[in-house]
């Protein structure tokens, strides 16, 4: 039977303890090789307190299922770019790449789990993204590690578009943008 997929913020801490669930089944060390290029991964690890820090100040989107977790976006305002040490390097280039003015939010990871993937929740995340992040951000910012072939391929077909690409701590990365 067919569950109906609800768009929303996360609100609630059990969100938030479900997110990092989904996060500690996605991460590189945990899926093989194969899941690695055909399904792709998630490259940083998050704790409780920052995940909800970032969620205060801009509350994560999540795809639910009978109130069960099954897709997130995580919301990084920019105030965030150094708390994350991953992720400074890909702040220093949004930084030196775009303009001052740019108003931008920082899709800090996307995943969706496994049982519920190739139904249109990675694309309907975004799309609910974009339409909460307005007026105050303009676009969405993520970067997507090079080896993450699967997660290139599904931000481009979404319509995320390149600003550059850079090396990091010994990974090549491409900084993407959709408006």
């Amino acid at each position: 039977m067919v569950r109906m997929i609800r768009y929303k913020r996360a609100s609630i801490k059990d969100e938030l303890e479900q997110i990092l669930q989904l996060q500690q089944n996605n991460l590189p060390e945990i899926v093989s090789e194969e899941i690695k290029k055909t399904e792709g991964f998630v490259t940083v690890h998050h704790d409780f307190n920052i995940l909800n820090k970032m969620n205060e100040a801009c509350p994560h989107i999540i795809a639910t299922s009978d109130d069960k977790v099954v897709g997130y976006t995580l919301c990084m305002h920019p105030k965030f770019g150094n708390e994350i040490e991953v992720l400074r390097p890909m702040f220093a280039e949004i930084k030196q790449t775009l303009g001052p003015d740019e108003k931008y939010i920082v899709m800090g990871q996307v995943c969706v789990d496994k049982a519920y993937r190739r139904r249109g929740i990675f694309r309907n995340l975004y799309k609910y993204m974009l339409e909460q992040i307005k007026p105050e951000f303009h676009c969405i910012i993520t970067e997507v590690d090079s080896e993450n072939t699967r997660s290139l391929e599904a931000h481009y077909a979404v319509g995320f578009e390149l600003i550059s690409r850079y090396q990091a701590d010994g990974h090549n990365w491409e900084l993407i943008r959709l408006c």
